[in-house]
């Protein structure tokens, strides 16, 4: 199994979520669980089952979350002045498209393609990371298609307070 990479600010933000899990969800479910249970009979009782389900689900992320830490390999989100580093907000051109676009680099956990947040471990985020502003990359997709950007702009953005870690 790949050790998931994880910057300082990661780790933290996973710590704060587990103990809102175990210290605020965790009670408020156990509360809703007994609420349902008292309502008497089990076998038709939806909001029981609901009630569980949505307990176990908690039970898992914690669990995920908590194995995640064990294994993490914690990385640096430092980068030269003028180098593509981790939260940093980069403009590219793609050659073959004719277009620009615009993305954040950020870890796999935090990855969001719709927010225009991209990976540091895809093959974009891998192929630009430590290059600079006017860099032709080739980016290798698989072994038969690979296509060329240029990088136009970097944004040394560092925050990254907003960023949520992904549900899984």
């Amino acid at each position: 199994m790949a050790r998931e990479k994880l910057t300082k600010n990661d780790v933290e933000k996973i710590k704060a979520e587990i103990e809102d899990r175990k210290l605020n969800v965790r009670k408020q479910l156990i509360k809703e669980v007994q609420e349902a249970r008292a309502q008497g009979d089990l076998s038709e009782n939806f909001e029981y089952y609901a009630a569980k389900k949505a307990k176990n689900e908690n039970e898992s992320r914690i669990n995920y979350l908590e194995g995640l830490l064990r294994t993490a390999e914690i990385i640096s989100d430092k980068s030269k002045k003028d180098e593509v580093g981790l939260n940093n907000t980069v403009t590219v051109y793609f050659e073959e498209d004719d277009e620009e676009q615009t993305f954040k680099i950020v870890t796999s956990i935090r990855g969001n393609s719709i927010k225009n947040m991209i990976s540091n471990e895809s093959p974009i985020g891998k192929a630009i990371m430590g290059k600079k502003v006017g860099s032709r990359v080739k980016i290798a997709v698989n072994d038969k298609y690979s296509y060329h950007v240029v990088i136009r702009d970097i944004d040394k953005t560092t925050d990254d307070s907003e960023d949520t870690i992904n549900r899984f």
